[in-house]
């Protein structure tokens, strides 16, 4: 499979990169972002490595439907993101809302495609706190726009992956880590691994519903 990847440079999304390397089943991944990902950092194989393509842009809204760079792939994980903590309302829906729609909107041969947009646990488009119905309006758009298939997944914790370095939200990770196997027990947390095998059974093979839980993701992961 061929996938394309955002916020590889971010917590969730360097992790879910360093899995998809490592997968036999993946033969490229292009990761778009603002800035390089550094792969030559990672504990990784040449043969992994040689799987990244990096496409760097300055601002996602520019990028157009006419873009050569989209051609030729199998699914967008769109797991770009912000926390809505202490970020004022208009930096999150310009982030969480207008560039992942904006993105999907460009994608080429929707109906050969599978969008997946990295929402989280909790999102409501009638949630009474201001970021849920943000998140939600932006998986509704993109269950609309005619994917072969479509998920919005709504995760908990998740453990960092082998090797990875990114610091964002990291610590969060850390001071969790003694709760996971309860975590886990209670369908709360997965780790990176199972974020992305099950994000690629998605894409092979669809699913039964639209938002995935953890739970989900654990099913979907050991059917890669």
């Amino acid at each position: 499979m061929k996938i394309i990847l955002t916020g590889a440079t971010g917590y969730v999304g360097e992790g879910v990169m360093l899995e998809l390397l490592r997968t036999p089943q993946v033969e490229k991944v292009l990761s778009v972002g603002r800035r390089s990902v550094h792969i030559g950092q990672y504990p990784l194989t040449d043969t992994g490595k040689a799987k990244l393509e990096e496409y760097i842009v300055s601002d996602f809204m520019d990028l157009k439907a006419v873009d050569p760079h989209f051609e030729g792939y199998d699914a967008v994980y769109f797991i770009a993101g912000i926390t809505s903590i202490c970020t004022p309302e208009d930096v999150y829906r310009r982030i969480s809302y207008d560039i992942p729609t904006h993105f999907a909107d460009i994608m080429p041969n929707k109906e050969k495609m599978t969008y997946i947009y990295l929402s989280g646990m909790g999102t409501d488009p009638n949630g009474k706190q201001w970021w849920m119905p943000i998140k939600g309006a932006t998986e509704e758009y993109i269950r609309t726009l005619g994917f072969k298939h479509a998920f919005a997944y709504r995760p908990a914790f998740m453990r960092w992956a082998k090797g990875q370095r990114g610091t964002k939200m990291q610590w969060m990770q850390y001071a969790y880590i003694c709760f996971y196997p309860l975590m886990r027990l209670c369908g709360l947390a997965n780790n990176m691994t199972e974020v992305a095998h099950s994000m690629l059974t998605c894409t092979r093979d669809g699913y039964k519903q639209f938002a995935i839980n953890p739970r989900d993701i654990m099913k979907l992961a050991n059917q890669l």
